[in-house]
C-alpha cells in the first residue's frame, strides 16, 4: 500500500533527481528505491557488525587455545 506524503529537498537535490530519472521518470519511483537500498545497506551493516563480534569473541579463545598448545609443546 502506498501513502502520499510530502517532502522538501533542496534544488539541487532535486535536479539531480530530475536528471537522474529523466522526462518520463517517477520522482517517487527513485527516492523509493534509494532508501529500500539505503535500508537494506544498513541491515546488512547491522548484521556483519553482529557477525564480526561473534568472530572477534571466537578469536579471543581459539587464540587463547592456540597459545596453551604452543607453551606445552615449548615445556614438553
Amino acid at each position: 500500500m502506498k501513502a502520499k506524503t510530502s517532502v522538501t529537498l533542496s534544488s539541487d537535490v532535486l535536479a539531480r533527481i530530475d536528471r537522474v530519472v529523466g522526462r518520463e521518470g517517477s520522482r517517487s519511483a527513485f527516492i523509493e528505491s534509494v532508501l529500500r537500498e539505503h535500508f537494506h545497506l544498513q541491515a546488512r551493516r547491522r548484521m556483519h557488525a553482529r557477525d564480526r563480534a561473534r568472530i572477534d569473541a571466537a578469536a579471543d579463545r581459539l587464540n587463547q587455545e592456540a597459545l596453551n598448545v604452543l607453551e606445552y609443546q615449548v615445556s614438553g
